[in-house]
């Protein structure tokens, strides 16, 4: 028997993402069955599948539920589980607030990255649009040791490995073109300095504390938008000019161009870093259980 299940569009400076509200962790969404809903042929289209769930009533997230009552349950479009998503906390914000669970102002959001806080700005406010942005708090960037190279083609750079709770390696180049398509995940080297994958940042210069990238996030592909690349390209880009605001006592902020807008990235003196941008509900629907249950036979 075929039930209709709820589902929402939503993005983040084009970081798009399928939503998939399930309070109770009803739903089965094996990772077949979200790279089928993220399909942008055959299926709803996205970057990635928010799956919303109390944090009480998953198993992963229990643990932070007298911290954060939602939990984002993350998945990559080829349905691979994450830890976090930058980008998708700040979505993952505007669908509470728009299914009135939250309303502006602070809260806080479970991840596999730990419990994240958000704050949602006074509609009116931001990046021009009518609904106010978010603001994440991202943590702390962590700056493993030991030197490491990404390639495309015949080109090679040397590259910042920055971690954000997921693995980053942020290689400075002349032309955003030299990344190339993007297709295939860059090479890099040692093949031991990322066992399970690598999102892999090309960031150019374009003027004092502002700076534009392209991403390889894994699992997905080249995407429009990262949040946590954005914050890692950000912290690599401070080193690499120099600043460091645990150092200097005085938080830094870099402008981080995307190609689907543009991320305001903070790293303060305690080492918290706060992403700052737009997050957009485009559409809601529902879709049909036996479809999903056809693609999955």
């Amino acid at each position: 028997m075929s039930t209709r299940i709820a589902f929402l569009k939503g993005h983040g400076t084009e970081n798009d993402f399928v939503i998939v509200p399930d309070p109770e962790n009803a739903l089965d969404l094996p990772p077949a069955a979200v790279a089928a809903l993220c399909d942008r042929r055959a299926g709803l289209g996205g970057d990635g599948l928010l799956h919303v769930v109390r944090s009480a009533a998953h198993p992963e997230a229990r643990g932070m539920a007298a911290e954060a009552e939602w939990f984002m349950d993350y998945r990559n479009g080829d349905g691979s589980v994450a830890e976090m998503c930058g980008n998708g906390v700040r979505v993952f914000a505007r669908y509470l607030q728009r299914a009135g669970h939250v309303s502006e102002g602070d809260l806080a959001i479970a991840t596999r990255g730990g419990v994240k806080r958000v704050h949602i700005a006074k509609a009116g406010s931001g990046s021009g649009s009518a609904e106010g942005d978010v603001t994440v708090g991202m943590g702390r960037a962590l700056l493993p040791e030991g030197e490491v190279e990404v390639s495309v083609g015949e080109r090679t750079w040397p590259a910042r490995n920055v971690n954000m709770g997921n693995p980053h390696a942020v290689a400075f180049v002349a032309d955003l073109a030299h990344a190339g398509d993007l297709y295939a995940p860059p090479p890099f080297e040692p093949a031991g300095a990322y066992p399970d994958g690598v999102n892999v940042e090309f960031v150019v210069d374009r003027g004092p504390a502002h700076v534009a990238m392209r991403v390889h996030e894994r699992g997905s592909g080249e995407t429009r938008s990262c949040g946590t690349g954005a914050c890692a390209v950000a912290v690599a880009t401070a080193r690499q000019d120099g600043v460091d605001p645990a150092v200097t006592g005085t938080p830094v902020t870099y402008t981080v161009d995307v190609p689907g807008g543009t991320l305001v990235i903070t790293e303060r003196p305690d080492g918290e870093i706060e992403m700052t941008g737009p997050a957009v509900i485009v559409a809601e629907g529902e879709f049909d259980s036996a479809w999903l249950e056809g693609v999955l036979a």
